[in-house]
């Protein structure tokens, strides 16, 4: 592991092909439809991989200069390519469309890059000032990661691991002082535990309106009726009125993907039963 993080003879024609592989591989992934709300995927929506990318890249230069440069590079190509290569087989736009937001952190790669060099200093300051900034974000792309994974299991179960082990990994194997890499652990472990409980305790949820009265569903109900889910742990249902649509809806406050039952129950005890579906960010209902 000691090798990667600073035993790599980073040529820059290795750099190019670096960053062609890991632009055309962050595209196929976003293109791929099996790959939609998974692990797989998050490298092209979020930034924990390309920490690592970056990190790698510092460790392996010669010089703050070089490290600069070449992190610099490495974003002005694999970035483009992500949108280049969807471009030219979805014959879309998202290079003109989506690219624009990607310039301002590709240029910001020269500082960042030749600041982080001094990392390999092994000093306190490099730890304070330098890598924890970049254990606190990647740790908020944990704790998000943990309430997708606990919201639709196994969703996003990959990165939340990989969030973990690279917290772990980058203090100890960046620094030498071992007072250093100790205190570093303590930061990230402290990281893990503190987003873990977070999470916990505020869970992610999905709200929407499941029903309206009278709707296309054909549900008719109003405040008299009782509506709850079979099994509860998806979450929890009500009836609302909505004084602007001047209508009884059914609210849904849900905590976890799955399939369960949905009951509408009048004051006579008479049911109806729904069958939901429940997605990400959709659902799908159908009465049984």
């Amino acid at each position: 592991m000691k090798k990667i993080f600073g035993e790599i003879n980073l040529t820059w024609k290795k750099l190019i092909i670096f960053a062609i592989i890991a632009g055309v591989y962050t595209a196929i992934m976003a293109m791929l439809p099996y790959t939609e709300n998974t692990s797989f995927r998050d490298i092209a929506i979020s930034f924990e991989v390309w920490i690592l990318f970056g990190i790698l890249i510092i460790m392996n230069s010669k010089s703050a200069k070089d490290s600069a440069l070449k992190c610099f590079v490495f974003f002005l190509i694999s970035q483009p390519l992500v949108y280049i290569v969807q471009d030219l087989i979805n014959h879309s736009n998202l290079f003109f469309t989506y690219y624009r937001f990607w310039i301002g952190w590709t240029i910001a790669c020269l500082p960042m890059g030749f600041i982080g060099y001094y990392m390999k200093k092994d000093k306190w300051w490099g730890l304070l000032f330098i890598l924890t900034p970049m254990l606190l974000f990647l740790g908020f792309h944990y704790g998000s990661y943990l309430g997708e994974t606990l919201y639709f299991f196994p969703y996003h179960l990959l990165s939340a691991i990989f969030c973990i082990i690279t917290l772990i990994i980058y203090p100890l194997f960046i620094f030498d002082n071992k007072k250093i890499r100790i205190t570093g652990f303590i930061i990230s472990l402290s990281l893990i535990i503190i987003m873990t409980i977070i999470t916990l305790l505020d869970r992610t949820t999905y709200n929407t309106t499941l029903l309206v009265n009278g709707g296309e569903a054909g549900a008719t109900f109003n405040d008299s009726y009782k509506v709850y889910l079979e099994d509860n742990k998806y979450g929890k249902v009500y009836i609302k009125y909505d004084e602007n649509l001047e209508e009884y809806l059914i609210q849904a406050e849900f905590s976890k993907g799955g399939k369960t039952n949905l009951i509408l129950e009048d004051s006579d005890n008479n049911k109806t039963i729904y069958e939901i579906d429940i997605k990400r960010n959709s659902y799908e209902i159908t009465k049984k």
